[in-house]
């Protein structure tokens, strides 16, 4: 009787099993982890993308907000332009009503005796020391000289009257010159001649001026 053995072989085909085996499980240890990679992946795919969309809903919020402020702007604008010119249209009215009332006042001023135009004490102080002849003269008696007639008009006065002498008239205009509601002051021709009711002779005068309010 012939007797085969067949244990080697046997054994042979059993490790070729367990090695099939083992590299099936291999392919599915690494399958199951490139599964596992992908979804960390995505999962921080996912994060990264819906933290980008909060960004970028943010932004769009701004860019509406902006829109907003923007279309409102030409309506702000146009109600701040009503509002200054209502303002100056005030300011202006105000103007027009204290004005002319300053100047009469500061014209009283300039006539009243022991009194002198309204002139910063520093700016008279120069004044004296660079030119003495042309600050005024305190001593000046404002009844040598009377004012009788005072038109403004387009902020530009006339004054007309009559003085014992030209030196009257000239004082009259270097006081309204450094005062600081008087400017461009200009001495008309005038003329010389006899009061009818004093009988002295007097000179009738006229000037212009430039107002300041």
């Amino acid at each position: 009787m012939i007797r085969v053995n067949l244990l080697p072989q046997k054994r042979r085909t059993e490790a070729r099993a367990e090695g099939n085996q083992l590299w099936l499980v291999a392919v599915m240890v690494a399958f199951l982890a490139e599964i596992a990679g992908l979804f960390v992946f995505h999962s921080v795919k996912s994060e990264e993308l819906a933290d980008q969309q909060r960004k970028n809903s943010g932004l769009e919020k701004q860019i509406a907000q902006a829109k907003q402020a923007v279309a409102n702007h030409a309506e702000v604008k146009q109600k701040l332009e009503q509002l200054r010119a209502r303002e100056a249209a005030i300011t202006k009215l105000q103007t027009a009503r204290s004005g002319p009332t300053a100047v009469l006042l500061e014209l009283s001023h300039i006539l009243t005796p022991g009194r002198g135009p309204s002139v910063a004490p520093d700016k008279l102080g120069q004044i004296r020391r660079d030119n003495p002849l042309e600050a005024f003269n305190g001593n000046w008696d404002p009844r040598r000289l009377n004012v009788t007639a005072f038109n403004e008009q387009a902020r530009k006065v006339k004054l007309e009257g009559v003085a014992l002498d030209g030196e009257d008239v000239s004082e009259l205009a270097r006081r309204m010159n450094l005062s600081d509601y008087f400017a461009n002051v200009v001495l008309l021709p005038g003329k010389q001649e006899k009061d009818q009711k004093t009988g002295l002779d007097v000179v009738r005068f006229s000037l212009e001026a430039q107002v300041k309010y």
